[in-house]
């Protein structure tokens, strides 16, 4: 094997040392070098991950690798929540139980807003096309829309609790039930990936399982001194902290499998980078919102009182819920078009952007201040918009129900 194919391998590994080293050696540098130097770390490890999921497929049976590499694939994402919320249940009054909530909303709000969309517009610029979802994504569809449907629900009642993770860890399980038993279609690794994937099948299951551990230590080990150093870097520079908790924590974790799916977009492989993400979007809203609330209860040493949310994080949550009806409804046809993929990066920047302008805006309609308001205002503009796109499109809402055949 020659050094040209290792080298996205030991370029990968090389980011990982600086955050390892920190780990360690404890030195007393800014938190800003922190951040980025354990964010490297993160970046370099789940680029590992994503090659080893890709080619740990080709040697694990269908049922455990649709379960076990799909979590392994989104640790990164996972190891910086879970940490917070291992915080807020040590420390309930704190504020560590909004950043768990704001690194959760902010991952979801990026794989629809920013992935998607660009999948969609990369593909579309080079081949004119829509991008279109095999068959078999239905059932993607359906659990998503079902355990969207059920998210909703926290915000009206007003808490997160473990019953809310039972049903979605339910929703999560029960879609892998089905995916699990249905016939595996045999993909070639591409990229780096595809050089693990020409060693003896002995030598690859070893060298994958390696592969497994030393970025799960890397994530493990930096997971900690990111999100605090993240936090440390806002307090200091003055910048909201959870705000960069929201979207430059899940960026570290997200980077790789965006690039991953692009590369197929530009491909002209757009259905399966679009089915890939569908797929870590399914994962993101059962089984880490569903493991939220569990987390927490076991920190905090009990199953009562629910982990401690203010009207902030369910507005939050409404929110990353609107947004993905809405991204439901757009897909009941399995197929995403060029305007929708539009008006999904439109809506999402402009409630990026809504902390830059809500105040000038509320003073032009004569309002009062409200942080929040724009946050409820994008909300109802998804829901009503997946109202009418459901209403309208009825028939293929009824068709979801293909989704769960086996």
């Amino acid at each position: 094997m020659s050094f040209r194919a290792l080298r996205p391998y030991l370029l990968a590994v090389l980011l990982t040392v600086p955050g390892l080293a920190l780990r360690f050696a404890h030195p007393d540098i800014s938190p800003l070098w922190v951040a980025l130097l354990s964010g490297l770390a993160i970046l370099g490890a789940s680029f590992l991950l994503t090659w080893a999921c890709e080619v740990a497929q080709m040697d694990i049976p269908q049922a455990v690798a649709v379960a076990v590499v799909a979590f392994i694939a989104v640790l990164p994402e996972y190891a910086v929540d879970m940490y917070f919320t291992w915080m807020a249940g040590q420390h309930p009054e704190s504020a560590y139980s909004h950043y768990a909530i704001a690194n959760m909303t902010g991952a979801n709000r990026l794989l629809i807003g920013v992935g998607w969309s660009a999948i969609v517009l990369i593909f579309a610029g080079r081949f004119h096309s829509a991008v279109a979802l095999h068959d078999d994504k239905r059932t993607d569809v359906l659990f998503l829309g079902m355990a969207t449907l059920y998210a909703l629900l926290i915000p009206l009642k007003g808490s997160l609790t473990w019953m809310d993770g039972v049903v979605f860890l339910a929703i999560y399980a029960w879609y892998i039930w089905i995916i699990a038993r249905r016939p595996c279609e045999e993909e070639e690794p591409e990229g780096p990936a595809a050089v693990l994937a020409q060693l003896p099948k002995k030598s690859r299951l070893r060298t994958v399982i390696g592969i497994f551990i030393f970025a799960a230590m890397v994530i493990l080990c930096n997971a900690e001194p990111f999100s605090e150093s993240l936090v440390a870097s806002g307090k200091m520079l003055g910048v909201n902290e959870f705000l960069l908790v929201q979207w430059l924590a899940p960026i570290a974790s997200e980077a790789p499998e965006f690039i991953v799916a692009l590369m197929f977009a530009f491909r002209g492989n757009a259905g399966l980078a679009l089915g890939s993400l569908l797929s870590s979007k399914l994962n993101q809203w059962t089984l880490l919102v569903g493991m939220i609330p569990g987390v927490y209860a076991v920190s905090s040493g009990g199953l009562s009182p629910s982990i401690n949310l203010d009207t902030h994080q369910f507005q939050e949550i409404l929110l990353t819920a609107g947004q993905s009806i809405f991204a439901v409804a757009l897909l009941l046809d399995l197929r995403l078009h060029v305007r929708e993929a539009f008006w999904l990066l439109v809506l999402f920047t402009a409630q990026l952007l809504s902390p830059l302008y809500d105040a000038q805006l509320e003073a032009m309609l004569g309002l009062p201040h409200d942080p929040l308001r724009l946050h409820y205002f994008y909300a109802q503009v998804y829901l009503a918009l997946a109202a009418v796109l459901m209403l309208r499109n009825w028939r293929k809402v009824w068709q979801l129900r293909l989704g769960f055949k086996v």
